[in-house]
């Protein structure tokens, strides 16, 4: 008893340390208070810190005892016949090492964001999205619910656009967070479907109601192979779109955001549960780790070659979960996650030490050969290097046929809205729109 107990306070601390960090900006903002820096700061240690700490009491407690599964409900918030709406979340050998992963690299993140965004106009502002972005991967990496993960998977995406967008005065960055806000919704998308999926099953969107038993890794899917397959067919549509995964690999240059943690407990039950589901996942995660490969050989910036270096790696991780492997892609995770994260923070410095290195002997620092000077025809070397450079031309095909449509669908909307409303108001009803002009349009300015 004392165990539980103990272990459902430390959940709670989990969880409430990012939400009330969320909650002490947004209202400080929402009143027109202005924080200093360093009381920001503070705040933000006391947040990453406590639910740090209290995501290590939960995993030493667990190992101590031998509990490997801790579930925690925050209680049913809509129930009716064949359907049940519940927030939940859920501690075991999975989600306790993702929840100490983010902890661990958003504070890394946020402490060097701390010094980096000093005396910056938007500083109160891009800590609100911070903490957003926090709460956002908690919430996700302990979701035990459809709801309650898809919430997370939200505040995720909202954040993340957002951050794109933090230099709202210069229209490319707006432009970019625009595009990739339109990819989030094709994923959000899928991810409703597999809800709506999983509640026509069994009416409730628990995963623990849809595994038969056993816990992580052990864990047995109940569902039926042709229901299997099609929930993980939308998952992995969700998060082909929110991880950059081909074919939605063409935004990844318009923003360096990390690949986001999914239901792995539920989507490697299902992989067991679908042979054509399985070989899915491996083809999709080994065609990324190739086109990210070659793409991220012809960068000519440091940040867009480590996020193509990263995505070769998502995809590798992908591949791995594919072929039905637990501990070496939880593993393989953690430790790229970390090393990636320390490799973006460094690239500012890193870059202005190569300047100060050539200025000091005079002359530029050699460098390697490059892996396209190979023999063989010159018209398939050349092909494969102009696919790598146009980064597979993917980022063309998802503006004209994804992005561009979905925009020009949505001004017609407003304009047919402002119809009605200026028909209503007997003229003009409202300030002509600001934003449209500024954003133009994607073909115009992408």
């Amino acid at each position: 008893m004392i165990e539980q107990w103990l272990l459902q306070s430390l959940g709670l601390l989990v969880v409430g340390s990012p939400l009330l960090l969320t909650l002490v900006m947004g209202v400080s903002s929402l009143m027109g208070w202005k924080l200093s820096e360093r009381r920001i700061a503070r705040f933000t240690y006391l947040a990453i810190l406590t639910g740090l700490a209290a995501a290590v009491g939960v995993l030493l407690t667990m190992l101590i005892t031998g509990t490997r599964h801790v579930p925690i409900a925050i209680g049913n918030w809509v129930r009716i016949p064949h359907y049940q709406f519940s927030i939940k979340f859920v501690f075991d050998r999975l989600s306790v090492p993702l929840v100490i992963l983010s902890y661990v690299l958003s504070g890394t993140i946020g402490a060097f964001a701390t010094k980096y965004m000093h005396r910056e106009a938007g500083y109160n502002r891009f800590f609100m999205l911070y903490s957003l972005f926090v709460l956002g991967m908690v919430t996700t990496c302990l979701a035990a619910t459809i709801e309650t993960l898809f919430t997370g998977w939200e505040l995720v995406g909202l954040s993340s656009a957002l951050l794109v967008a933090f230099f709202q005065d210069r229209p490319a960055p707006a432009r970019n967070a625009l595009s990739i806000w339109v990819i989030y919704r094709f994923s959000d998308a899928a991810l409703l479907l597999a809800a709506v999926a999983m509640h026509h099953a069994s009416g409730v969107g628990d995963f623990d109601k849809l595994l038969g038993g056993g816990d992580w890794p052990f864990e047995v899917s109940v569902v039926t192979p042709s229901l299997a397959l099609l929930v993980g067919l939308l998952l992995l549509m969700a998060a082909a779109g929110k991880s950059a995964l081909v074919p939605f690999s063409g935004w990844l240059p318009r923003a360096m955001e990390g690949p986001t943690p999914s239901s792995a407990v539920f989507y490697g039950a299902l992989i067991d549960r679908s042979v054509l589901l399985a070989g899915a996942v491996i083809l999709i995660g080994l065609t990324t780790a190739v086109y990210a490969y070659l793409v991220g050989r012809v960068q000519t910036d440091i940040k867009s070659a480590l996020s193509f270096a990263s995505l070769s790696q998502v995809g590798i991780i992908v591949a791995e979960i594919g072929f039905g492997l637990h501990y070496i892609p939880l593993f393989h995770l953690i430790s790229h996650a970390s090393l990636r994260t320390l490799q973006f923070i460094r690239a500012p410095s890193l870059l202005q030490d190569y300047r100060m290195l050539e200025d000091a002997i005079g002359r530029r620092l050699a460098r390697p050969d490059s892996p396209w000077r190979r023999p063989g025809k010159p018209t398939y070397w050349d092909f494969l290097y102009r696919f790598s450079l146009d980064r597979g031309y993917l980022d063309v095909l998802l503006r004209d046929y994804l992005v561009y449509p979905f925009v020009k669908g949505l001004r017609w909307c407003d304009a047919l809205e402002r119809r009605w409303t200026d028909f209503l108001a007997g003229g003009v009803s409202r300030e002509p729109d600001q934003v449209a002009p500024h954003l133009g349009t994607i073909e115009e300015n992408s």
